[in-house]
């Protein structure tokens, strides 16, 4: 079979690859997309702690069933909740699977979906509803990213969000607030193409470089500060910001994964009595709802800016890594 694969520190190249032979209580998938996450990006770059080459990347793709399995037909139309959860320390044991001590991914801990075919545990496979074709089917993980970062945290339906980073995960959580019933959700973004992208979905977008952010929080929502906000950049920039936005006893979730330790004003949080919170992928049902809302919003699809095909595979990974270049998801199809 044709697979993307992943041979060192910005290598990935097309190979002739044998197909998978599941194991027992695993089943076999015809890819049709898979999308490129930014722990891709970190396996690319080398620097992911566990992935090693050779390695077929990716845990957000969609496909056919090639066999009966996991209670659905030969094949049905599926995407995968790539988590592998030991089962037995103390999060599985009390429902946190999601934050398992040893948490492992299809895509990242073994081989994923960027070949024509893919292995993927039986009970993990998420059956997708009557009209979501490939790539949005590849786009529910991210999707399940937001809709837990959300309901994980008790968001109210009514209450307003300033959401940091026009990223993927940045629109699937500011989409889906939408969808979710937020008064009003603001988007703040430095790259231009991802701003000019964001308002294209109907945001309102703040270059957060070129403005005063707390005195902007302010102006938007009378003097109070917003409901919540979310980090989905990751970067000190923002960390420095984060308490200067929010309102007194207001919410910050940290969705990013900062991949330098950073500093923060904790004074201005107590005096504001803010709760930070961080979240962590998805639970079961979160993945399962992220897969029934997906067609709700037209705008998800917007998302989606690349499908290349394989072949294309170093050219996937420029796009994805380069500033500027207006990228924001990008998927190869394989069907």
């Amino acid at each position: 079979m044709k697979g993307i694969l992943y041979e060192g520190a910005g290598a990935v190249n097309v190979r002739e690859l044998a197909e998978p032979a599941p194991r027992a209580g695993w089943a076999l998938i015809k890819v049709s997309h898979a999308g490129i996450c930014g722990s891709d990006l970190n396996i690319y770059a080398g620097t992911h702690p566990r992935a090693k080459a050779p390695l077929v990347m990716g845990h957000e793709f969609s496909g056919r069933l090639m066999e009966d399995a996991g209670g659905l037909k030969k094949g049905a139309f599926v995407t995968v909740n790539p988590l592998l959860s030991c089962g037995e320390c103390q999060p599985c044991r009390t429902g946190n699977s999601h934050v398992c001590d040893t948490l492992k991914l299809v895509g990242i801990d073994c081989d994923g979906g960027m070949a024509e075919y893919a292995a993927a545990p039986s009970s993990m496979l998420v059956p997708l509803p009557e009209g979501v074709g490939g790539k949005l089917g590849a786009l529910v993980e991210p999707v399940a990213v937001a809709v837990h970062a959300i309901r994980e945290q008790g968001f109210v339906p009514g209450d307003n969000a300033l959401v940091f980073g026009c990223g993927p995960i940045g629109l699937v959580v500011a989409l889906t607030l939408r969808l979710f019933g937020a008064a009003s959700v603001t988007m703040a973004e430095v790259d231009q193409k991802r701003a000019d992208a964001a308002r294209g979905m109907g945001f309102l977008v703040v270059n957060p470089a070129e403005t005063d952010m707390e005195k902007f929080a302010k102006e938007q929502t009378l003097g109070v500060g917003f409901d919540w906000v979310f980090d989905c950049a990751g970067v000190q920039k923002v960390a420095d910001a984060l308490l200067d936005v929010v309102r007194v006893r207001g919410v910050i979730v940290i969705v990013a994964s900062y991949k330098h330790a950073c500093t923060m004003p904790f004074f201005k949080g107590m005096v504001k009595e803010t709760s930070i919170r961080f979240v962590r992928v998805y639970r079961p049902k979160d993945f399962r709802i992220a897969a029934g809302v997906i067609s709700k919003l037209p705008e998800y699809e917007k998302i989606i800016t690349h499908v290349l095909p394989a072949e294309e595979a170093r050219r996937g990974f420029e796009l994805a890594t380069t500033p500027g270049s207006g990228a924001v998801k990008v998927m190869y199809r394989f069907d």
